[in-house]
């Protein structure tokens, strides 16, 4: 069917794709982070020392979100762990260090990312190769049979 269609046709088609793909990104980021602004909104975990000092005043942050130990899940030693096994330590303004359950690590989520474009990357690649190597092999088949018929007419 895509060999029916002329040049300018398929660079339309292709660039309303791309336009549609941006639009529906676009809007998707909007409301993804909307929502997750709400439901940051409505999580209240259970917090160590049950202290709420980092909701009241300025606080600095001792320990980045990081990964909860097995052992603290397991256990249920840290009591924030449990929700989303990720903890973030902090200081509050008036001296409490508290320790807070968090979202995913950001290095995490971005260490996955990365593997998922590689591996995509990766496979688009090897779809090229397969593909080039089978038209070749196509073409070579037409080029013989071509071949052939000129032969029985000589």
């Amino acid at each position: 069917m895509l060999e029916n269609c002329q040049r300018h046709h398929m660079v339309l088609g292709l660039g309303l794709l791309t336009l549609v793909t941006i639009v529906v990104l676009i809007v998707e980021s909007r409301y993804a982070a909307d929502g997750l602004a709400r439901r940051r909104e409505q999580q209240q975990f259970v917090i160590e020392n049950n202290s709420t000092c980092w909701q009241n005043e300025p606080y600095t942050i001792i320990q980045e979100c990081q990964p909860c130990s097995e052992f603290d899940i397991v256990s249920r030693s840290l009591g924030v762990c449990i929700h989303t096994h990720y903890k973030e330590v902090l200081r509050c303004k008036s001296g409490e260090i508290v320790t807070k359950s968090c979202d995913r690590v950001a290095l995490i989520e971005q260490r996955n990312f990365i593997k998922f474009e590689s591996i995509a990357f990766v496979i688009g690649v090897l779809s090229y190769l397969i593909s080039y190597a089978r038209d070749r092999v196509l073409s070579r088949r037409t080029y013989m049979k071509i071949e052939r018929q000129l032969n029985r007419v000589k």
